[in-house]
C-alpha cells in the first residue's frame, strides 16, 4: 500500500485533507489513537516519528508494556461462494483443513512483504 509509512515496529495510514491541505496520518496496530499531520511528505515524515517516540514515552512513563495491539489470531474472512468452495475443494484434496489452506495461503504472502 502507498499510502502507509513504517518506523520502528509501527506503521501508519496516511491520507491526504484537501480541507485542512496537508497530510493526516494515523498509528495503526496500538491500542490507543495517535494522529499526526505534515504540510509535506518531509514534515509529515517527522511528524511521524515524533509521534511514534512520543508514544513511546508514553507507555513507558505509564509503565505499559503491550503498546501493540493484541490479536487473537480468529477473525472472519468474506469472499465470494465459489473462491469459498474451490478453496475447500483444493485443502480436502491436499489433505488439509480450510482453516490450514487459508494460514498456508497468507504465510505465503507474507515472505514477499
Amino acid at each position: 500500500m502507498d499510502n502507509v509509512l513504517k518506523y520502528k515496529d509501527f506503521i501508519a495510514t496516511v491520507r491526504y485533507s484537501e480541507e485542512d491541505e496537508a497530510f493526516i496520518g494515523k498509528l495503526e496496530g496500538i491500542n490507543s489513537v495517535v494522529s499526526f499531520e505534515g504540510q509535506s511528505v518531509e514534515e509529515l515524515k517527522r511528524a511521524f516519528k515524533d509521534a511514534v517516540e512520543s508514544y513511546l514515552e508514553f507507555c513507558r512513563r505509564k509503565g505499559i508494556t503491550g503498546m501493540q495491539k493484541s490479536y487473537t489470531g480468529i477473525f472472519n474472512v468474506r469472499i465470494d461462494a465459489d473462491l469459498h468452495r474451490r478453496a475447500a475443494i483444493t485443502a480436502k484434496t491436499n489433505g488439509i483443513t480450510l482453516n490450514a489452506f487459508v494460514k498456508k495461503a497468507i504465510e505465503r504472502n507474507l515472505e514477499y512483504v
